[in-house]
């Protein structure tokens, strides 16, 4: 996938993704202020039937306590004696014995008068013990009307109740009216939360599509690079062992055998690293995590990286490279695969050696640090970029190097390094200075 086609579906992602967003904003905002509405709608209309309720109410208890008077021949004056405490709460003022039954038919025959058809519950107070001395709760059904909601003995009010005692006022709740306000409405309701949940989730999947995008778009470019690197590998031999088979055909070397030994000898030697080359990227690449047969045994890691340093220098005639051994490890047998070891530590050392300009200087520690021996391999090759550190161990990656093919291989060492590390159980670190040199940390459990 092309940079403009990348960048092309990005912008359209976020012109998407700011259109949901402007679309749920206005959305909401619509809903809110149409929701507002009917609420203030409905709360007038509730206002105004409260309204109507507490009138009613209040004609009601003004009836009774006026017919209490009258049947008390209380002349007192009975104004303000009826006050309401909140929109379900009322209490009236009373100077003399009020008998709870009495009571109790006066606001039931006055509640049905006024059509007040909801349930009540009435107590009678005493202001010197700050106590209720009687009470009881109503409740209003269809069939029987106004009945006492426990339909016990000890739930009714009798006419033959003994009642000796002074009552100051007596209140009537209604425990069904309730009034709500807009602000109590608007708090149970929070339209934004589902906008914020659905930006939340279309952001997720946008930033998910995206990083596919771009992954699919680095492993395109892998595998360019590393076509590109397997044509080059691949044909500098093909073209070496045509250009020998060539000058075979054209040529009579029947009195010059040397010259015949000496092409035939390239042939072979071109062929059987065209052969190499064809068996490393067939068996490596196809290597995974669940194709990996390891055969462990006890293993001297210090022993082994003696092994490696004599290869190393008996193939050091060229370039007069050194590799230095720094051994300090207390303990360093290992559980582990030593061909497979040896191949990692082969790899690390080759690498070493192709990404120098100079004379390649190899320096390899091993320390214990609690229950790891850790080995340390520092090189002083021309290092890699930071941007490149997080995807060297990718299969089939090579740090990008232009046109030149002056390092030779496919990408597949330090993949393979990685995978015979974690399949050990170890971990491995890299730190690099580009153009000083990389150190490769490497941990195994003992």
């Amino acid at each position: 996938m092309h940079r403009k086609t990348i960048t092309a579906v990005i912008i359209l992602g976020i012109l998407s993704f700011v259109s949901i967003m402007i679309v749920q904003y206005l959305w909401i905002q619509n809903s809110i202020q149409t929701q507002r509405i009917k609420v203030e709608i409905q709360e007038k209309e509730d206002s105004l039937d409260l309204k109507h309720f507490n009138e009613l109410v209040h004609i009601s208890l003004r009836n009774v306590l006026e017919e209490i008077a009258i049947n008390k021949s209380d002349s007192s004056d009975l104004y303000g004696a009826v006050k309401q405490i909140r929109s379900n709460y009322f209490s009236v003022d009373i100077n003399e014995e009020l008998h709870p039954y009495y009571l109790e038919t006066l606001l039931k025959r006055e509640f049905y008068k006024q059509n007040i058809l909801q349930d009540f519950q009435y107590g009678i107070y005493d202001c010197f013990t700050d106590s209720i001395v009687f009470g009881n709760l109503i409740r209003f059904t269809k069939d029987s009307l106004y009945n006492p909601i426990n339909k016990e003995k000890s739930g009714i009010t009798s006419p033959k109740l003994t009642w000796k005692k002074d009552g100051h006022y007596f209140t009537v709740f209604f425990p069904n009216i309730k009034n709500s306000s807009i602000d109590e409405i608007q708090q149970n309701v929070s339209p934004w939360i589902f906008m914020f949940v659905i930006i939340f989730f279309v952001f997720v999947y946008f930033i998910f599509t995206i990083n596919v995008i771009l992954k699919q778009k680095r492993l395109s470019e892998v595998k360019t690079d590393f076509i590109n690197n397997m044509t080059h590998e691949l044909k500098t031999p093909i073209s070496t062992i045509a250009l020998s088979s060539d000058m075979l055909m054209k040529g009579d070397y029947s009195n010059d055998p040397e010259k015949l030994k000496k092409y035939a000898g390239i042939i072979f030697k071109e062929n059987k690293r065209l052969e190499n080359q064809v068996e490393r990227v067939l068996n490596v690449a196809k290597l995974d995590k669940e194709s990996l047969q390891l055969k462990k045994s006890s293993v001297d890691i210090h022993q082994l990286l003696f092994d490696v340093k004599e290869s190393f220098d008996f193939n050091q005639f060229e370039k007069k490279g050194s590799l230095i051994l720094n051994l300090a490890a207390d303990k360093f047998t290992i559980n582990a695969d030593e061909v497979h070891l040896s191949n990692l530590f082969f790899n690390l050392i080759d690498n070493a050696c192709k990404y120098c300009e100079h004379t390649p200087h190899i320096v390899i520690h091993t320390k214990n640090t609690k229950n790891f021996i850790t080995i340390e391999v520092i090189d002083n090759g021309i290092g890699i970029k930071k941007e490149n550190l997080s995807l060297i161990f990718d299969k089939f990656y090579r740090v990008p190097t232009g046109n030149l093919h002056n390092v030779k291989g496919f990408g597949l060492g330090l993949f393979y390094v990685k995978l015979i590390i974690e399949q050990h159980g170890g971990q491995i670190q890299v730190k690099s200075q580009f153009g000083k040199g990389t150190t490769f940390i490497i941990s195994f459990p003992l």
